[in-house]
C-alpha cells in the first residue's frame, strides 16, 4: 500500500537491468531494413511500375448518373384511386424501393436493350462487328447469311439482359424520394444515352402499368354488369308482381288502404265526440224540465229567436194581468181574458221547449247510427289491413332484395366508368430531376498515381518482409541488444525505527491483460526512499486519505439516449456515475474524511475549493472529479464544479453537448465569454464550462469566477476539474489558491510513477494533498465489459 512516513524523493535512482528476452526488438529491425535500404526501394519502384502498368491494362469506365424522383403520393385525379396509397412512412420508403427495384426489372431492360440495340452490341454480348463482317463476306460471293433462328435471337437477348443488369447500379437516397440511377460504360456518350433510355423506360412502364391494371379491372367490372342488371331486372319485377296481386297501391309515401285506416279512424273520433256532445245537449234540456225552475233555462233556447219573442209575450202579458187585477174584480171577464192569454202563452213556451228536447233525441240518434257505422267500416278496414300486413312481410322481402341488386349494379356500373376513365390519366408523381450528362472523367481504374503509390507501398512491404524472413531463417533468432528495464525502487538508508510487520513485496508491473484482477487483489505499494536528513524530521506530506473508485461503485449509463425532461442531468452525459441508494460504501465514505480533513485544514472556511489533479488521460480525472460533486451534492452541499482543463475541456464537451442545455441562458456566473456561463443541473450541481483563450486567461477568469461566487454565496464547495499537468503558469496559480488537492492515479498506470510526477508537477503545492482516489474504472483490460450493470 501508499506509504507517507516518509516523503518520495524526486530523484530516481537507477534500478537493476532486466535479463534481456530472445528476438527482435526495434532497433535491430530498423538496423537491418537501413541495411538493406537500396534493394527495399528498388522493390518499391518495380512495384510502382507494374501497379502502373497494370492500370494502364485495365478498361477504362465511364459512369452516368440520372436522377429520378419518385413519389409514393400519386396524383389524385378522381375520387377513389385504383390502388390504395401509402400512409405512413415505412409504407412510402416500402414503395420507393419497391419502385427503385421495379428500375432494373427485366420489362425495363427488356425495352432499353430493344431502344438502344445492346443485343447487336459487343460490348453487351452482342457480335455487332463479327455478324457484319461475316455477312459483308458472304455478301461479296453471292449468299446470304442465314437468319437467326428464334432460339438464338432468345439466347443474344438474355445475353444482353444479364450484361446490362450488371452495368446498372440503383441507389436510394437516405431519408428521401431521390433514386440515382448509374450505368457505366466503356464509353462515355453511351453510358449518359443509357442512363437516359432507362429512366425513360421505367417511367413508360409505369404508366403502362397502371393503364393495364386499369383496363383489366374495367373488363372484370363490364363483365359483371350484364349479369347484375338482369339480376335487377328481375327482383324489380317480382316486386311489382307481388305488389299488385296483394293490392298494394299507393303514394310514395303510404298505402292507400293505410290512408285509408287513418281517416275511417279520425272520422270515429269525430262521431264519437259528435254523439257525446248530442247526448250532453239532451241530457241538459231533461235535466231543466224536470226541475222546477224554468225549462227554458238552456243554450238553445236562449238562443231561439221564438222562444224570446214568446218570453215578450208573456212578460207583456203578465204584465197587463198585474194592472187589471189591481183595477178589475176577479171576475171581470178582461181580467180573465188577460189570464188566459198568459196561460197560452206559457203552454206555448213549453211546447216549443219540448220541441228542442225532441229535436236534441232526434240528434242523438242519428249521431250514435253514424257512430256505428263507421265503427262497421273500421272494422272492416282493420280486418283488411291485417291481411295486408301479413302481405307486407314477403312485400319488405321483395324490396330488400331490389335495393341491394340496384346498389350492388349501381356501384359496379359506377365504378366501371371511374376505371375506364383512368386509362386515360396517368397519376404517377415520378419524373426525371436530373438527366444523366457525358461524364468527362473515368470511375474506374482510379488514377495512375493512386496504383503507383499502392505498388510502392506493397513492393517496399514484400521486400521488407523477404530480408526479416531471409534473416531468421539463415541466423536463427537473434539476440538483441539489453533493453533498458523498468527502473525498481529501492528504499534508501532510514534512520533506525521500530520494527514494522512485513510489508507485502512490490508487486512488478504486469502485462495490461491481466492488470485488472491483481489491481482487485491487491494495490501496489509505493516505496518512496528517504528525503535528506534535514527533511526527514518534518515530512513534507501528512498522510493523505485514500479512497478507490471501483465498477462495484458506480453504474454505466447510455448517455443522452434516455429523455431527462429539462435540465441537464450529470448522470446522463454517458460516464460512469455512482450507484444511487447506497450511502455507506467505502468510497463515499472515505470522500466524506477528505471534506472532512479540508474543513479542519481551512479552519471552517467559507466555500473551500478542493481541485482535483491527475496523471494519464484527462477522462479519468473528468470522471473522478464528477462522482467526487456528485458524492458531495448527494450529502446536501450545494456545489460549484469548475472545468479548469483549457485543453481537453473533457466535462465542458459532455455538458454542452447539442440538444442538452442552453449555457449560454441559464445562469448568472461566468468565466468572461457568453460561452461559458454556468449551467444549472437538475443534480444540485452548478456546472461552469471551461473558457476559450490561452491557459493564462483562462486561468485569471476562473479565480475571478470564484471570488464572484465566494461574495455572492450560495455554494458550500468548489471543485475544479483540473488544471492539467504539466502546470503552466496559470495552472499553478489556481492551485495556489485552491485550500486542497485531491491525486487521481489511474490504476492501468503505474502507481508510484503517477504519484511522484504529481508531487514533483505540484512543488509547493503538495502541501495541500488532502487524499489519492485510485481510479480502477479504466484497467488496461478496458475491453472487459463482465459485471458492467447499464441504467
Amino acid at each position: 500500500m501508499l506509504d507517507y512516513n516518509q516523503p518520495i524523493d524526486r530523484a530516481r535512482p537507477e534500478a537493476p537491468q532486466q535479463r534481456p528476452q530472445a528476438g527482435f526488438n526495434v532497433l535491430e529491425l530498423v538496423n537491418l531494413l537501413w541495411r538493406r535500404k537500396i534493394a527495399i526501394a528498388a522493390a518499391a519502384l518495380l512495384g510502382a511500375t507494374l501497379a502502373v502498368t497494370a492500370g494502364k491494362s485495365l478498361a477504362p469506365r465511364y459512369t452516368a448518373t440520372a436522377q429520378l424522383y419518385v413519389d409514393p403520393r400519386e396524383l389524385q385525379l378522381v375520387d377513389r384511386e385504383l390502388t390504395p396509397r401509402a400512409q405512413d412512412v415505412s409504407g412510402m420508403s416500402m414503395v420507393v424501393e419497391s419502385q427503385a427495384r421495379l428500375i432494373t426489372s427485366n420489362s425495363v431492360l427488356l425495352q432499353v436493350i430493344q431502344q438502344a440495340n445492346l443485343d447487336k452490341d459487343p460490348e453487351f454480348g452482342g457480335g455487332g462487328d463479327a455478324k457484319s463482317l461475316m455477312s459483308s463476306l458472304l455478301g461479296l460471293i453471292g449468299l446470304q447469311p442465314p437468319a437467326p433462328s428464334t432460339a438464338e435471337k432468345k439466347e443474344v437477348q438474355l445475353a444482353a439482359l444479364e450484361a446490362l443488369n450488371r452495368h446498372i447500379t440503383i441507389r436510394k437516397t437516405e431519408k428521401s424520394f431521390i433514386v440515382d440511377i448509374e450505368v457505366w460504360s466503356t464509353d462515355p456518350a453511351k453510358a449518359a444515352m443509357l442512363a437516359n433510355t432507362l429512366t425513360t423506360a421505367y417511367l413508360a412502364e409505369s404508366r403502362n402499368s397502371q393503364a393495364s391494371a386499369a383496363r383489366r379491372a374495367t373488363n372484370d367490372l363490364s363483365g359483371r354488369l350484364k349479369e347484375l342488371r338482369e339480376r335487377l331486372r328481375n327482383a324489380e319485377t317480382a316486386l311489382a308482381t307481388y305488389k299488385a296481386q296483394n293490392n298494394f297501391v299507393g303514394t310514395q309515401d303510404a298505402l292507400i288502404s293505410d290512408q285509408q285506416l287513418s281517416a275511417s279512424n279520425q272520422r270515429l273520433s269525430a262521431a264519437r265526440a259528435a254523439t257525446m256532445d248530442a247526448q250532453a245537449r239532451l241530457d241538459q234540456i231533461e235535466a231543466s224540465r224536470r226541475t222546477t225552475a224554468d225549462a227554458g233555462a238552456n243554450t238553445e233556447a236562449l238562443q231561439s229567436p221564438t222562444i224570446a219573442n214568446l218570453r215578450a209575450q208573456y212578460a207583456d202579458a203578465r204584465k197587463k194581468y198585474a194592472e187589471q187585477a189591481g183595477e178589475l174584480g176577479p171576475r171581470h171577464p178582461a181580467l180573465r181574458q188577460t189570464e188566459k192569454q198568459v196561460e197560452d202563452l206559457k203552454r206555448t213556451i213549453n211546447e216549443e221547449i219540448d220541441r228542442f228536447a225532441q229535436s236534441a233525441k232526434n240528434d242523438l240518434t242519428r249521431a250514435r247510427d253514424f257512430e256505428a257505422s263507421l265503427n262497421r267500416a273500421l272494422e272492416a278496414q282493420k280486418r283488411q289491413s291485417v291481411q295486408l300486413s301479413q302481405a307486407a312481410v314477403r312485400l319488405r322481402e321483395l324490396e330488400r332484395e331490389a335495393d341491394a341488386s340496384r346498389d350492388v349494379y349501381q356501384s359496379f356500373l359506377k365504378r366501371s366508368r371511374e376505371t375506364e376513365e383512368q386509362e386515360t390519366l396517368n397519376t404517377s408523381a415520378a419524373r426525371i430531376i436530373g438527366e444523366a450528362t457525358v461524364p468527362q472523367r473515368r470511375s474506374f481504374p482510379p488514377a495512375m498515381s493512386m496504383f503507383a503509390m499502392i505498388g510502392f507501398i506493397v513492393g517496399a512491404l514484400a521486400a521488407a518482409g523477404w530480408f526479416v524472413a531471409a534473416e531468421l531463417l539463415s541466423t536463427g533468432v537473434i539476440t538483441p541488444a539489453p533493453a533498458p528495464a523498468r527502473r525498481e525502487r529501492t528504499l534508501a538508508p532510514q534512520t533506525p525505527r521500530a520494527p514494522e510487520p512485513p510489508r507485502a513485496p512490490e508487486i512488478a508491473q504486469p502485462q495490461p491483460v491481466s492488470r485488472a484482477p491483481e489491481v482487485a487483489r491487491s494495490l501496489p505499494e509505493v516505496a518512496a526512499p528517504s528525503l535528506q536528513p534535514a527533511m526527514v524530521e518534518k515530512p513534507l506530506i501528512e498522510k493523505p486519505l485514500i479512497a478507490r473508485l471501483q465498477e462495484a461503485d458506480v453504474i454505466h449509463t447510455l448517455g443522452a439516449i434516455l429523455a431527462t425532461g429539462s435540465g441537464v442531468d450529470l448522470t446522463r452525459l454517458g460516464w460512469p456515475t455512482l450507484r444511487p441508494g447506497f450511502p455507506l460504501t467505502t468510497l463515499l465514505n472515505a470522500w466524506r474524511d477528505t471534506r472532512a480533513a479540508v474543513a479542519r485544514r481551512t479552519g471552517g472556511k467559507v466555500m473551500p475549493v478542493i481541485a482535483l489533479v491527475g496523471a494519464g488521460e484527462t477522462t479519468g480525472r473528468s470522471v473522478t472529479a464528477l462522482n467526487f460533486a456528485l458524492a458531495a451534492a448527494r450529502d446536501g452541499a450545494r456545489v460549484l464544479m469548475i472545468d479548469a482543463d483549457h485543453q481537453a475541456h473533457s466535462l465542458s464537451n459532455k455538458v454542452n453537448r447539442p440538444g442538452k442545455s442552453e449555457a449560454s441562458k441559464l445562469g448568472w456566473l461566468s468565466i468572461g465569454s457568453n460561452a461559458a456561463r454556468e449551467i444549472k443541473t437538475v443534480n444540485g450541481i452548478s456546472v461552469l464550462p471551461a473558457a476559450g483563450g490561452d491557459a493564462g486567461k483562462a486561468a485569471d477568469a476562473i479565480r475571478k469566477a470564484i471570488e464572484q461566487a465566494r461574495s455572492a454565496g450560495g455554494y458550500d464547495l468548489v471543485v475544479l476539474d483540473g488544471p492539467v499537468t504539466p502546470l503552466a503558469a496559470g495552472g499553478r496559480k489556481l492551485l495556489d489558491d485552491a485550500d486542497a488537492l485531491v491525486a487521481v492515479l489511474p490504476t492501468s498506470l503505474d502507481i508510484n510513477d503517477g504519484l511522484e510526477e504529481i508531487l514533483s508537477t505540484l512543488g509547493r503545492a503538495e502541501r495541500k494533498l488532502v487524499g489519492v482516489v485510485l481510479d480502477e474504472l479504466t484497467p488496461a483490460t478496458q475491453a472487459r465489459q463482465r459485471g458492467r450493470q447499464y441504467a
